[in-house]
């Protein structure tokens, strides 16, 4: 990028510091605000931008309201009044509306890039990645997923892969994720790479005590697999597992996964 490209900001590297995250079921005023005004910065009008609203919220538009003035005020009001979760799948519905307009190639990037700063800047657990919105969770679990999946279908462990796959899509699901649903798929990962890296076809409870951990570390791999036996697959009436329980789950299994692959490869196992 040269020195005249971009925002003062953008050129020179300045931009607050990561909030922590705070906010995961809800949308509050600032997030609001953001879809809406990039949402207009990126080029839709007041009129594109009440059809993408009300198409999301399937409302029908105002007849009354035809001056371009009454219409933002239309849509305030409308964005302002939606459920939470709706807001993030308006943000969706405008990156997909970007896209699809060849005369502004490039803006629906520079809508997700903005955003995804308000997101961290403001302590949203929510980014947008190719256009959708997916959980955001702290730095280590950004890291030890994004590595895991690369790692596991460089490694020829694509059902491992998918497991993490679907353990990220559970933990985003809107309204309210699916943490169970995450602990579980994010265990099975780990369980396809311990079953590949044992050659065997046990399940990882009688596999961890066979797979070289430096204790105490293969009972901290135990113990977490009890975890989720009892929290993803047997759940206590009352006891409902939190969602910074599921990523530290998900978190733990990627890293563990990663770690069994590359000592496969260095072991020549």
């Amino acid at each position: 990028m040269s020195t005249t490209d971009g925002s003062f900001s953008d050129r020179f590297g300045f931009h607050a510091p990561d909030a922590e995250i705070v906010v995961r079921e809800d949308a509050p005023d600032v997030v609001r605000d953001a879809v809406l005004m990039l949402g207009y910065a990126a080029g839709l009008g007041p009129s594109s931008m009440r059809d993408v609203v009300c198409e999301v919220l399937l409302r029908r538009p105002d007849l009354n309201n035809w001056s371009s003035g009454n219409i933002e005020t239309e849509v305030q009001y409308l964005i302002a009044d939606a459920p939470w979760f709706k807001i993030y799948d308006l943000a969706e519905r405008i990156f997909v509306k970007l896209r699809g307009n060849y005369s502004d190639f490039g803006k629906e990037e520079d809508f997700a890039r903005r955003l995804n700063g308000v997101f961290r800047e403001h302590g949203i657990g929510w980014k947008m990645e190719d256009g959708r919105i997916v959980a955001r969770g702290s730095e280590v679990f950004e890291l030890a997923t994004k590595d895991a999946v690369s790692t596991m279908m460089a490694s020829g462990a694509p059902t491992a892969a998918n497991e993490i796959h679907e353990a990220l899509r559970d933990i985003s699901r809107r309204p309210k994720p699916d943490v169970s649903g995450a602990i579980q798929h994010g265990m099975a990962a780990l369980e396809c790479v311990a079953r590949q890296y044992d050659a065997t076809t046990d399940t990882l409870g009688p596999i961890i005590g066979r797979l070289n951990f430096p204790k105490p570390m293969d009972e901290a791999i135990r113990k977490l697999w009890g975890f989720t036996s009892e929290q993803g697959r047997h759940l206590l009436e009352g006891r409902d597992p939190q969602f910074e329980e599921a990523e530290l789950v998900v978190t733990v299994a990627a890293a563990v996964s990663v770690y069994l692959l590359r000592e496969k490869a260095r072991s020549g196992r």
